[in-house]
């Protein structure tokens, strides 16, 4: 989809609608996007409970036709470093030809009677682009209980850059139709990369 006035006042509208610091995330997409034409946008806000407090944050993912825009808003209450509480906006801009996976996890209810388009319950959306790789190791063993020789470790290594996951009684239903757009015109972004 190339990019129109309705795509971005759409992708304006989300981050209002979103109600979180507004003005302060739509400066900092804007400023990343540039003049670029926006091909699909997914805004998420989470609540999380941390000890005593409620905290929460937004997720905003861009399509562009060159690139994958993150930006991640976080509040902080007031601590040692500031006598306010504040917020914390960061975004990054991956050229489409380094993203290098993009995992689609989605729970259905009765998947015996499920029937093709019904919705997900939840969705969690896996990108990797190489910037944050998780090792997970373990002490490697043979099949003998009596040996006690060292055989090393053993693990895996997983490209974990960005995980988000939406889910219809959280989020909504619509949240997680554009989740499951998002991902789909991504997929298809850099499918095209590589022809």
């Amino acid at each position: 989809m190339a990019k129109t006035s309705t795509t971005t006042q759409g992708l304006r509208a989300a981050i209002e609608r979103s109600g979180y610091y507004p003005a302060l995330v739509a400066e900092a997409v804007e400023a990343a996007v540039g003049g670029e034409p926006v091909r699909s946008y997914l805004v998420h806000q989470e609540t999380t409970f941390d000890q005593n407090e409620v905290r929460r944050h937004v997720t905003v993912l861009v399509l562009t036709g060159n690139r994958f825009i993150v930006s991640h808003t976080d509040e902080q209450a007031a601590d040692n470093t500031s006598p306010t509480p504040y917020a914390t906006t960061s975004t990054e801009s991956v050229k489409l030809d380094r993203i290098s996976s993009i995992v689609v996890s989605r729970v259905v209810a009765n998947p015996e009677s499920y029937k093709p388009g019904t919705l997900p319950r939840e969705i969690v959306l896996t990108i990797g682009w190489g910037a944050v790789s998780r090792i997970d190791l373990e002490p490697a063993a043979c099949g003998d209980p009596d040996c006690e020789a060292d055989h090393g470790y053993t693990g895996n290594s997983t490209a974990d850059d960005l995980s988000l996951r939406v889910s219809e009684a959280g989020d909504g239903p619509e949240t997680v139709r554009q989740a499951l757009a998002f991902a789909q015109a991504l997929s298809e972004a850099t499918a095209d990369q590589t022809r």
